[in-house]
């Protein structure tokens, strides 16, 4: 007896758009450090490739805005999928992680930064201590969530560990940019950046994976 139940053709092929969102961001950062002069990868944030100044601006930030409408788009549609999960937890892990993603997307569209690095201006300020600290902590509380209450099902166990390993590589960038020194600064910071990146192509790929358990009356009028 079929104790799952399978989402729409159309809806589950949205959710892949996870992973086209993980391609447009690594073309953006591909591209933009090709139309960086003297852009160093092992010091410089990523997010440089995307400041006002930066000579890259302008083809990077193409890209980087597609990552953004692409991640949102898998996100939004994995609430739909998963809206009907039996475990609370793991939903509202889906649910904030969702919402990280609008203020990750609007948030740095709005506020780029203005140069290189920190130049604390006003755009610089709300960039990193509103934005980015807000992506952070949203990004912290949902993947422990995810797998709290993911864990415990089969159907999303795996998920829920992938979202562990991808909030202990942010951990893992967070020290490593803190305690290593500024000519290493790069590297960690992509622990912490690319680890979000990859994990929404992993839920996009989850989604269109995914057969949600009937309910016991579901389950006997079967």
């Amino acid at each position: 007896m079929n104790t799952t139940r399978a989402y729409s053709p159309f809806l589950r092929l949205l959710s892949l758009s996870g992973i086209i969102a993980a391609i447009f961001y690594f073309l953006h950062v591909i591209f933009g450090v090709q139309n960086y002069p003297n852009y160093n990868s092992l010091q410089q944030a990523v997010s440089d490739l995307t400041a006002i100044d930066a000579p890259s601006f302008i083809i990077a930030s193409r890209y980087s805005a597609l990552y953004s409408l692409f991640s949102v788009l898998c996100c939004t549609i994995l609430c739909l999928i998963v809206a009907e999960h039996p475990s609370k937890t793991f939903r509202l892990g889906i649910y904030l992680y969702t919402v990280m993603n609008w203020i990750s997307s609007i948030g740095y569209t709005l506020f780029p930064l203005s140069g290189e690095g920190f130049q604390g201006t006003f755009q610089d300020i709300m960039h990193v201590y509103v934005v980015t600290i807000s992506v952070v902590l949203l990004s912290i509380v949902s993947l422990i969530l995810i797998f709290i209450g993911g864990r415990r099902h089969k159907e999303t166990r795996l998920i829920a560990i992938l979202g562990l390993i991808a909030l202990l590589s942010m951990f893992l960038g967070s020290i490593g940019t803190g305690i290593f020194p500024k000519e290493v600064f790069g590297v960690f910071e992509r622990f912490s950046v690319y680890s979000v990146v990859i994990y929404t192509a992993i839920l996009g790929l989850f989604g269109y994976l995914y057969r949600a358990p009937l309910s016991d009356v579901e389950v006997e009028a079967h």
